[in-house]
C-alpha cells in the first residue's frame, strides 16, 4: 500500500522539534526539545540499535539466527529487541538493578532474556554488567556483543541521522545544543556533525550528581563514581563513544532536579518525557540562565515517561526518597557569602613536610593541590599520616598522595547539592571562570543551614 512503511524499522527517527512555552519562560533564550521518545521503540536508542545491528550484519559477524548481547539502561534493549524481532535474532539483556520495572518487563515482551546485576560495584567487578554481558557472549554460539559503550556505530548513527535532521528542522538556525551523556554516543554524534555545520554551536552535556563526567570535564582527573537514582544517563567510567573534543561545557543535575522537571514536562507542556529528559531541560536552563543573550537552544527529550511510572511519577516512590519534600534555599554563593576566606593550595612538586607545616599553620585539615590553576587533586590528613606511616620520606612530592574524592561546584550552584556531595564524602571545591577559588566544608553548610533557619 502507497505510503506504508515496510516494517516498523522504517518508522526510526524524523522525530519533531518542540518549542517549549512554560518550562524555562523566565530565560531570554527560546528553548526547544527534539521528541526522541517518539520513535517505535520509545527512545533515541532505536538509532544506534539499527545501526549496530545492520552494521554488523554488513561485517558478517551477525548471522541468521544469531544472538544479541548487551548491557543496558533499557533503552537500548528496547530497541535491539524491536530490530532482533523484525530480523529474526535472540536476544540476552544485562541491567543494573536499580532499573525501572517496566524496563524490564518490556524488554521481556520482545521475548528477550534479562539478566538483573547489581548497580553498586565497580565496572571491572565479576557481577557488574558490563563483565556479565561479555561473559554471556562468550558463553553463547553465535553471539555478538552490541558494545554500545565501545561500539563506533553508536555515535555513527546519530552522525547519519540525528544530526542531519536537527540540522534541517531549525534551518541551522540553532546556537546551542544540550544533551544528557551516557554512552557519549548521542552528544558526539550529534555534536560532531552539528560543529562540522557550524563550529560556533555550542555543544553542552548534562551529568547527573555521582557521575565522573563533570568533574572528569573541568579537571581531567577520573574522581570516585557514587550510586545516584537517576537512569540512562552518567557514567562510572570512560566509554571510547564518548567524544569530549567536542564538548564545550558540562551542567550536573541532582536526582532531585531531574525528576521534578520531568514531571514539569509532562504537566505543563504535555511532554511524555522521562528522567533523562527531564535532567536534559533542567541543565538546558541553568545553562540558558547564564548566557547573556539570547539564543536557539535544543535539546534531547530521550525517552518515554511510560518506563518510569512506578518511580517518578508515583508520588509515594518520590516521597519515600526524599523527592517532593521541601529543600532550603540559596545558592553556593550564598554559603561563601557567609564565610569569606582565601584559599590555601599547595603545587604538586610541594613536599609533605611543606604540607603539614600549612595545614599547622592555617588549621586546616585538607588542601587543593594546584598547578597552573588547574586542580590537581586534594590532600587531607588521613591521607599524609598513612603516606608516613608507609614509610614516605619529608621531601617527598606532595602530588603523589593527591586523591580525587573531590567535586567541583560554582558559585551559581544550589546550597542543596553541597549537601549531597558531602554526604558522598566529597571534598567540595568552588571553582569560578574555570579557576578554583575556594573549599566549602560540612560546618560551612550547617552554619549556613543554622542561619537560614533563625
Amino acid at each position: 500500500m502507497k505510503g506504508a512503511f515496510n516494517n516498523i524499522l522504517d518508522a526510526v527517527g524524523r522525530t519533531p522539534i518542540v518549542r517549549l512555552n512554560t518550562v524555562g519562560s523566565h530565560v531570554d533564550s527560546a528553548l526547544h526539545v527534539k521528541c526522541e521518545f517518539m520513535n517505535p521503540g520509545g527512545s533515541v536508542k532505536d538509532r544506534p540499535a539499527l545501526q549496530i545491528i545492520e552494521d554488523y550484519e554488513a561485517e558478517g559477524k551477525l548471522t541468521p539466527g544469531g544472538t544479541i548481547v548487551e548491557a543496558t539502561s533499557g533503552n537500548t534493549g528496547m530497541g535491539l529487541a524491536m530490530a532482533a524481532a523484525v530480523k529474526g535474532y535472540k536476544c540476552i539483556f544485562v541491567m543494573p538493578d536499580k532499573m525501572s520495572q517496566e524496563k524490564i518487563l518490556a524488554l521481556r515482551a520482545f521475548g528477550a532474556k534479562v539478566m538483573v546485576t547489581p548497580t553498586n560495584v565497580e565496572p571491572d567487578d565479576p557481577r557488574s554488567y558490563y563483565c556479565v554481558a561479555r561473559r554471556m557472549v562468550e558463553e553463547t554460539p553465535n553471539a555478538v556483543l552490541a558494545n554500545q559503550y565501545h561500539n563506533p556505530s553508536n555515535p555513527k548513527a546519530h552522525v547519519l541521522t540525528t544530526g542531519p535532521e536537527i540540522w534541517e528542522q531549525t534551518g541551522g538556525e540553532i546556537d546551542a545544543m544540550v544533551i544528557s551523556m551516557g554512552t557519549g554516543g548521542t552528544i558526539s554524534g550529534i555534536g560532531g556533525y552539528l560543529k562540522e555545520k557550524n563550529p560556533n554551536i555550542r555543544i553542552i552535556g548534562i551529568d547527573p550528581i555521582g557521575s565522573i563526567y563533570y568533574d572528569y570535564f573541568r579537571t581531567g582527573k577520573i574522581t570516585t563514581a557514587h550510586t545516584y537514582k537517576a537512569e540512562g544517563f552518567g557514567e562510572d567510567f570512560l566509554p571510547t563513544t564518548m567524544d569530549f573534543g567536542i564538548v564545550d561545557d558540562v551542567v550536573r543535575v541532582s536526582d532531585k532536579e531531574t525528576f521534578l522537571m520531568t514531571r514539569r514536562l509532562v504537566r505543563e507542556e504535555g511532554l511524555y518525557a522521562g528522567g533523562s529528559s527531564g535532567a536534559a531541560v533542567a541543565g538546558m536552563i541553568k545553562w540558558a540562565e547564564r548566557q547573556v543573550k539570547p539564543m536557539n537552544v535544543v535539546s534531547i527529550a530521550c525517552d518515554s515517561a511510560m518506563r518510569y511510572l512506578s518511580k517518578i511519577f508515583d508520588d509515594e516512590w518520590m516521597r519515600e526518597n526524599g523527592f517532593i519534600d521541601p529543600e532550603f534555599a540559596g545558592r553556593v554563593a550564598d554559603v561563601l557569602a557567609m564565610h569569606p576566606r582565601t584559599l590555601f593550595s599547595v603545587l604538586p612538586s610541594s613536599t609533605v613536610t611543606d604540607v603539614i607545616s600549612m595545614m599547622r599553620s592555617h588549621g586546616l585539615s585538607q588542601l587543593p593541590v594546584i598547578e597552573k590553576g588547574h586542580l590537581i587533586g586534594i590532600v587531607d590528613e588521613l591521607q599524609l599520616m598513612q603516606a608516613l606511616v608507609d614509610g614516605a620520606a619529608e621531601n617527598t612530592p606532595v602530588a603523589e598522595y593527591a586523591g580525587t574524592e573531590f567535586a567541583i561546584v560554582e558559585p551559581s550552584n544550589s546550597a542543596a547539592l553541597l549537601s549531597e556531595l558531602l554526604a558522598r564524602g566529597k571534598t567540595i571545591v568552588v571553582q569560578q571562570d574555570g579557576n578554583p577559588t575556594a573549599v566549602l566544608t560540612k560546618i560551612d553548610l550547617i552554619d549556613y543551614i543554622a542561619a537560614k533557619l533563625r
